[in-house]
């Protein structure tokens, strides 16, 4: 099995080498190599519909322990920033790919507003509408 090489010193807080070390940890989300995070990161940028991402999400979760809530946030959404998008800690988990995961899914709804428009009607924002 191929694991993630680690980040540079200093330039991130994932504890890759404290998960590395811990007994029986959930050692999943080292798989996610730079090479495969790319294509994660390419497939969630090219999201078909909502369905397509909950796949995505629930694949995320099963292949790598990584869980992505999305959902529209506390406040009026406007656009898709806001659209919360939130990961869940987990040790291993690289500072960037945290970021990019959020940023790739946000892009994927820009290209596709109909799938945050699914998003809304599922959380029943467009009800009285």
């Amino acid at each position: 099995m191929t694991i993630r090489q680690p980040c540079p010193p200093g330039a991130c807080v994932c504890e890759r080498e404290q998960l590395l070390e811990t007994p029986g940890a959930d050692q999943r989300i080292l798989q996610l190599t730079r090479q495969e995070e790319k294509k994660l990161i390419d497939r969630l940028e090219d999201l078909k519909s909502l369905q397509d991402l909950e796949r995505m999400q629930q694949l995320m979760y099963q292949q790598l322990g990584i869980r992505v809530h999305v959902a529209p946030g506390h406040t009026e959404v406007k656009s898709m920033r806001g659209i919360q998008i939130v990961i869940d800690d987990l040790p291993g988990l690289c500072r960037k790919t945290r970021q990019s995961i959020p940023a790739a899914i946000r892009r994927g709804m820009e290209k596709r507003p109909e799938i945050a428009y699914r998003l809304l009607d599922a959380h029943d924002l467009f009800r009285d509408g």
